[in-house]
């Protein structure tokens, strides 16, 4: 499903993010991404979202060599990844339903669809109840669960998240890791980067840690 081979990372002012990567995450796995600020988690996770793209090495996902697509191209493979990041960047301006809906809309989805598919995202997230609301009157933890239904809403392959739970007190964190564990049982395919170490060691999943761009422990993911 992911597959990352010899990968390096560097920039044009010499800065070498990510260096030799080799990474396997098979379908239908869950392993998090764990390192100092700096290691390299928040790069690796934009090269499999093609949001970056490696200076050397190949990257493979769901089967497709990323080296092969064409800029034109990267619109329709990110349509099976939903991305989650830290910062919500949810819109204010629109409501709670609307933000969900949004890469529906984007993808051409006819309207009756779209709010089925919608509601039950949000109601797989809680927050069902808050379709009309603005964004800026929920919690923190309520916004990340938003992110995470509007993440989901196109029912990917692949869920990756750049620190999801960086802003959240202790139990917040853990009701949002168990949201995704939850989808990793329905068969997606989780990767996450996170820096808090006591709450994804007591979740039993395979963790990747990087140190300055290099990998020092491989994931060994649980069997599809």
């Amino acid at each position: 499903m992911i597959h990352l081979k010899n990968v390096t990372k560097r920039y044009p002012t010499g800065h070498e993010a990510l260096s030799r990567i080799n990474l396997k995450l098979d379908k239908g796995a869950m392993a998090f991404l764990t390192g100092h600020s700096g290691a390299g988690k928040s790069t690796l996770l934009k090269l499999i979202a093609l949001i970056e793209r490696p200076t050397r090495g190949r990257l493979i996902v769901n089967d497709q060599d990323l080296a092969g697509l064409a800029p034109r191209q990267v619109p329709y493979f990110r349509r099976q990844i939903g991305i989650i990041f830290q910062d919500h960047h949810l819109l204010h301006d629109r409501s709670v339903f609307d933000n969900v809906a949004l890469p529906l809309v984007i993808q051409g989805y006819r309207q009756h669809e779209i709010a089925r598919r919608a509601r039950a995202a949000l109601d797989r997230v809680g927050l069902l109840h808050k379709e009309g609301a603005a964004p800026i009157t929920l919690s923190s933890g309520e916004q990340q669960r938003v992110g995470i239904a509007r993440a989901v809403v196109h029912k990917p392959a692949i869920l990756l998240a750049d620190e999801p739970t960086g802003n959240l007190d202790p139990d917040l964190s853990r009701e949002i890791m168990e949201l995704f564990i939850r989808f990793n049982q329905v068969g997606t395919t989780v990767m996450i980067a996170s820096h808090d170490l006591e709450l994804i060691s007591s979740l039993g999943k395979p963790m990747v840690r990087l140190h300055e761009g290099r990998l020092q422990r491989e994931a060994q993911p649980e069997p599809a």
